[in-house]
């Protein structure tokens, strides 16, 4: 294994933490509705756990309404129960064929714990760089050890492994500063 395939393997791994990121932030509610809202969502079809968004096109029809169409007309008070067992606080209203959600307004409160819950996760994919980091700085030490290139080369990839941190870090503090703003949006 050469340093290019660690620092290369870093910066993948370190991007897929950027991505899970990015979906953890797109299930947070704020204001406006959003069909990501319910991507983790599993509904009791015919037994088998199942995510929503295979069974149902969801619809944004104005700005705090998701509006749901169940493709099995005999799965709707389902994918009613799976909504109100979430833990999004959620309540579906249903006329036999579709689901309406009203996302109710947020209050100051739940906008300042929902923060909270953003700069907590903002952390746990910090952490999750950082471990990574770690694994590549520890990969290019025992490959100087065992002789694949000298301390200064060695010295140089540890400095590329944590600009290449830096960056993942960075773009981690953007999503966060992103999504703070719009749950503080009125």
């Amino acid at each position: 294994m050469a340093i290019e395939d660690v620092l290369e393997d870093a910066g993948a791994r370190m991007g897929k933490s950027v991505d899970a990121l990015r979906r953890e932030f797109a299930v947070i509610r704020t204001g406006r509705a959003s069909p990501q809202l319910l991507d983790s969502i599993q509904v009791s079809y015919y037994g088998a756990p199942t995510p929503l968004n295979q069974l149902a096109s969801i619809t944004v029809p104005e700005a705090r309404m998701l509006l749901i169409q169940v493709w099995d007309r005999g799965a709707v008070g389902d994918v009613e129960k799976a909504i109100l067992a979430s833990d999004l606080g959620l309540t579906p209203s249903s006329d036999g064929e579709v689901i309406r959600i009203t996302l109710p307004v947020l209050t100051e409160e739940r906008r300042r714990e929902l923060v909270k819950v953003v700069a907590r996760k903002t952390e746990e994919g910090h952490v999750a760089v950082r471990n990574i980091r770690r694994g590549a700085i520890d990969g290019l030490r025992r490959l100087e050890k065992d002789g694949e290139f000298g301390q200064d080369e060695g010295r140089r990839a540890q400095d590329q492994v944590q600009k290449i941190t830096d960056e993942f870090i960075e773009q981690m503090d953007g999503l966060r500063r992103e999504k703070e703003a719009e749950v503080l949006e009125v």
